[in-house]
């Protein structure tokens, strides 16, 4: 009886991608979904848990991006220092105001695991206010 194994994608053998993501007019939870899935890699076929199978992703226009129902003016982000007293909350309408690249991170980084892979995979996210960005020499397909 002839018997087979299971193939696990080596590090040095899977193909790292870059895909630009436009993120205007789109709506915050669903990008930062497929964005996350990119990141994991789980769209390819060669998707492995232990190994890093997950594509560069660049999101350029990211404050242009959307938000459903009353989120702009109800969702907080909050942020202590560690010192007694020094939470500090920001509205998420103060925050695509100042930094829009923000508010797309942190939604991507709850949705990737809480580990040592997830935060190589955050690091893996480059995310721009406006349209240009500096990697162009890398991109390879659009989305």
């Amino acid at each position: 009886m002839k018997r087979t194994s299971t193939y696990f994608p080596k590090p040095g053998e899977v193909a790292e991608n870059w895909k630009v993501v436009d993120a205007t007019g789109q709506t915050l939870g669903r990008l930062a979904r497929d964005i996350a899935v990119s990141l994991q890699g789980k769209d390819k076929p060669s998707y492995t848990p232990h190994t890093m199978t997950g594509d560069f992703v660049v999101v350029v226009n990211a404050s242009r991006v959307r938000t459903t129902g009353r989120k702009t003016t109800q969702k907080y982000y909050y942020r202590h220092s560690g010192y007694v007293g020094n939470l500090k909350s920001t509205r998420l309408r103060e925050m695509l105001e100042s930094k829009p690249e923000r508010v797309i991170e942190l939604a991507v980084k709850g949705m990737l695991p809480r580990n040592h892979m997830g935060r190589q995979m955050l690091r893996r996210l480059k995310v721009y206010a406006g349209p240009q960005h500096p990697h162009d020499s890398q991109v390879g397909q659009v989305n």
